[in-house]
């Protein structure tokens, strides 16, 4: 399904409770380089109480990280509230999540500027940080210290690389350093975190998977 399409129903949906809801992430990027996408992801200044009475049916296993799934028309989505988030505890996980009105504070926990892009029911789009420079120019750039953002959450690391060989980008030079350094870091992370990574890139390209891999010493540090 279109995204705009989706998002203009979302939003009816939404308004009602004096909420809004933005499409954001990967469906904003494919919206923009005008192809097809299967990433419907959005967010909300509603929190998981309000979608409830939304979305009654929707799976809230994972609300107290502001995110509900729903299946609507035929299409597997996931909304997420706006939220802020605090020093990590784990190399993985925010010491607290707060939920908050503001689209900007949003995009500040967001990990690279061509996912910190919303869109609207409109068509607009709402870019904080040069996403879209960066979407025209092929360029992987973090949002922040590239450092201090994939010691906070090493599977960064294996999402950079992931997003680096399906859409054919540049890393950004003190990006593709920080890379380098912070390889060792994803032993931190659990198996199975990793294994969903890797299966994603070797299901795009195998050899490449292994050859990017390889290059930035994963797993093998």
């Amino acid at each position: 399904m279109e995204i705009l399409k989706l998002l203009k129903q979302l939003n009816s949906l939404f308004l009602s409770e004096g909420e809004s809801i933005y499409a954001v992430g990967g469906s904003v990027r494919d919206y923009l380089r005008n192809v097809a996408t299967t990433d419907f992801d959005f967010a909300t200044s509603a929190t998981p109480d309000v979608m409830k009475k939304l979305l009654p049916d929707a799976n809230f296993t994972f609300a107290r990280f502001g995110t509900v799934s729903y299946k609507f028309d035929e299409n597997h989505i996931e909304i997420t509230t706006f939220r802020h988030e605090d020093s990590y505890r784990d190399a993985r996980h925010p010491s607290q999540i707060t939920f908050v009105k503001e689209m900007t504070i949003d995009a500040f926990r967001r990990d690279f500027t061509i996912n910190a892009l919303y869109l609207d029911a409109n068509g607009v789009i709402y870019d904080f940080f040069n996403g879209q420079d960066d979407l025209n120019n092929k360029i992987i750039r973090m949002i922040g210290d590239p450092y201090v953002r994939l010691k906070e959450d090493p599977l960064r690391i294996l999402r950079a690389l992931r997003f680096k060989l399906i859409l054919g980008f540049t890393f950004e030079e003190t990006l593709d350093q920080a890379l380098h350094v912070s390889a060792p870091l994803v032993k931190l992370l659990t198996p199975a975190k990793v294994e969903v990574e890797i299966k994603k890139m070797r299901a795009y390209d195998n050899l490449a998977t292994n050859l990017l891999l390889e290059q930035y010493q994963i797993l093998t540090t």
